[in-house]
């Protein structure tokens, strides 16, 4: 079973900046398509932020994140980053990295998340 660790959540100033690490850590991590994070405020409904595919060479944004937030693959290390810049107290949230197996669309493995806060 594909576990997914996160690390590098906290808390910041608007403006400043953070950087958060996904790593897959199994025998079966070479299943792992493509991987993205997602994130949630309070009650609402958890959205995607940014994906990246295996070899990292694709990459998608949400609007609210786009020019601010780069997400980049270390595929040898089975491992994504997520690279807030400019951060807005808007983007207080917990963050979760999730993954598709491969030939899937569905994000079907979860980290346990991490909470991103910025203070205005």
């Amino acid at each position: 079973q594909v576990q997914l660790v996160e690390s590098g959540g906290g808390l910041v100033k608007a403006g400043e900046s953070l950087r958060l690490s996904c790593a897959a850590s199994d025998a079966n991590s070479e299943t792992i398509g493509t991987m993205g994070w997602h994130r949630q405020v309070g009650n609402e409904q958890r959205e995607l932020v940014a994906s990246v595919t295996v070899g990292g060479d694709i990459t998608w944004y949400s609007d609210s994140v786009k020019g601010r937030f780069a997400i980049s693959r270390d595929s040898a290390k089975h491992t994504i980053y997520l690279q807030m810049n400019n951060l807005k107290p808007e983007d207080t949230a917990v963050n979760t990295c999730a993954a598709r197996t491969r030939g899937s669309s569905i994000w079907g493995i979860w980290g346990q998340g991490t909470q991103v806060t910025v203070s205005s």
